[in-house]
């Protein structure tokens, strides 16, 4: 059973450092945006199942306020790009 939750970090980081090299090399402003909401998805899969793991509960707090803050911060990035400013 250990080894199952190690084969999942280890494929989650593995994808993590490939939408790292889409967010560095993207074609576009917006691909980029997509690869860093998808690496911040990735990290919160991550806390949770370390947190599982390692029988912390505490990783699961900090995991759901990574969440939220990835989701305004994703929001307010697209605003920015829309309006050109945040006012």
């Amino acid at each position: 059973m250990i080894t199952i939750f190690w084969i999942a970090c280890l494929i989650i980081a593995v994808t993590m450092g490939l939408s790292l090299y889409r967010g560095v090399a993207g074609p576009g402003v917006f691909n980029r945006t997509a690869a860093v909401n998808v690496i911040g998805t990735k990290t919160i899969a991550l806390l949770v199942i370390m947190g599982y793991y390692f029988e912390r509960p505490h990783f699961f707090d900090i995991a759901l306020l990574y969440a939220m803050m990835n989701f305004i911060g994703t929001l307010v990035f697209a605003k920015y790009l829309e309006r050109g400013g945040l006012c």
